[in-house]
């Protein structure tokens, strides 16, 4: 004979498991749709192709946990559709590479690069030193743009630069760190932790290729183990709070920077190299290349350019352009930003040209901003377009109805930079293009 009253606790318990579960299957279509209709959006608007550093997944490791979804600080960038980790959000990646620490089948490698759009890099070894001994790379130039895998790629580096015997070798350095950026600084703290005897050489000013940043941009990064100065917890911070920090570490440390100092040459001697700038020249044992990829401002090319006075190629404060008629070249981040934080000054009159049907670089929310601005009637946009002309007061565009001309007070060119592949190669470094080839 049936106890109920012994079955009543199984009945109860059977049938509150049975809800959470079915919730949980509920939630888990519902998240699964919301991915495909993602991964449907970014694909229809031509949002396929990672912008850095991006996660690859094997599909034969996935089980579907969903560990790499939660660990994602965008949030956005996987989904778990169909029981498999997808990349429905690829340009929204920012290479932190915490879905790869999560998952815990080993199922995700973080690649560079894609089947379509390759990226060129230096050929790295082990303590990223490149083919040619006692020469490494560090940071953007290698592929980690991010700032905390940056600075930790500059402390990993100067672990294997050997110290020298000095005894009779006069000024020899151990170590010449180019660039002042993440990196560079990275490298710069760690060399002094050591004791080694080096110098910093830096183009431009501290901070490297975050100083080209538009006034006010957030840059996103996160904790990171710096030498000499502990563990700091950035999270998401501004181009000025940055800049700040590093000066206070430059002077709570006593870090010497040669800025505006740019190295012209590297040349190979019977033991280490002799490093030209323009300055002076530098004996070294090895040397650290941290600079970033953007290398010397892309130009134009086009007729006027070269004897114009009003063509810059990095915006430093939208302020002094208030009042103005200004043209904003590009389709990335950075040419967005500008754009609309010109547009945000009074009086102000912006254009912004992109050769592109489509912006495919440039972060979502900078890509809302634009589309705001633009629907106020702050920024005209004009796809499909190159310059053809550049005269004193006006500039001609080339669209597909024809030639266009524009009033013009100031042109921004946001067209990226020219990779220093001639300068590596120059020094004997190797060069391969990344096609999704996932980093080692």
């Amino acid at each position: 004979m049936l106890n109920f009253d012994a079955l009543l606790p199984i009945l109860v318990y059977g049938t509150a498991l049975a809800v959470v579960f079915a919730g949980y299957a509920y939630r888990r279509r519902r998240r699964a749709e919301r991915a495909r209709q993602t991964l449907l959006q970014s694909t229809e608007s031509g949002y396929t192709e990672p912008i850095t550093l991006h996660p690859v997944v094997n599909p034969n490791r996935c089980l579907g946990s969903g560990a790499c979804v939660a660990a994602c600080p965008t949030g956005d960038v996987l989904a778990v559709i169909g029981g498999q980790a997808s990349l429905i959000n690829p340009t929204h990646c920012i290479g932190h590479g915490r879905c790869q620490e999560a998952c815990p089948t080993e199922a995700i490698t973080l690649a560079i690069g894609s089947e379509t759009r390759g990226v060129d890099i230096p050929v790295l070894g082990p303590g990223f030193e490149t083919n040619v001994p006692g020469v490494f790379v560090a940071g953007e130039l290698g592929g980690m743009g991010l700032i905390r895998n940056a600075i930790e790629q500059g402390r990993k580096a100067i672990e294997s630069i050997p110290k020298l015997d000095r005894a009779g070798e006069g000024e020899v350095l151990d170590v010449l760190i180019v660039g002042a950026g993440p990196a560079g600084l990275g490298a710069s703290l760690a060399a002094m932790d050591r004791g080694l005897r080096f110098a910093t050489l830096e183009q431009d000013t501290l901070g490297g290729s975050i100083v080209h940043h538009p006034r006010g941009q957030l840059v996103v990064t996160d904790s990171v183990d710096i030498p000499r100065v502990g563990t700091v917890n950035f999270g998401e911070t501004s181009k000025e709070s940055l800049l700040e920090f590093w000066e206070r570490v430059r002077r709570d440390t006593g870090l010497v920077i040669h800025e505006r100092e740019r190295v012209e040459a590297i040349e190979p001697l019977e033991t280490g190299f002799l490093v030209r700038s323009a300055r002076r020249q530098y004996e070294t044992g090895s040397v650290i290349l941290a600079v970033g990829r953007r290398g010397t401002p892309r130009r134009l090319d086009v007729s006027g350019e070269e004897e114009s006075t009003q063509v810059v190629y990095r915006l430093v404060d939208a302020a002094q352009h208030a009042g103005k008629r200004v043209l904003v070249v590009g389709g990335g981040d950075s040419a967005l930003e500008s754009a609309v934080s010109v547009s945000e000054q009074p009086g102000t009159n912006v254009v912004l040209s992109y050769r592109g049907g489509i912006f495919q670089r440039p972060r979502p929310a900078t890509r809302q901003k634009l589309e705001q601005a633009a629907a106020r009637g702050d920024v005209e946009i004009v796809l499909n377009s190159t310059v053809a002309e550049i005269e004193r007061d006006s500039v001609t565009l080339e669209t597909p109805t024809g030639r266009r001309r524009l009033e013009c007070d100031v042109v921004i060119v946001c067209a990226g930079g020219v990779l220093p592949n001639d300068f590596l190669r120059s020094v004997g470094v190797e060069i391969e293009t990344k096609f999704g080839t996932p980093l080692a």
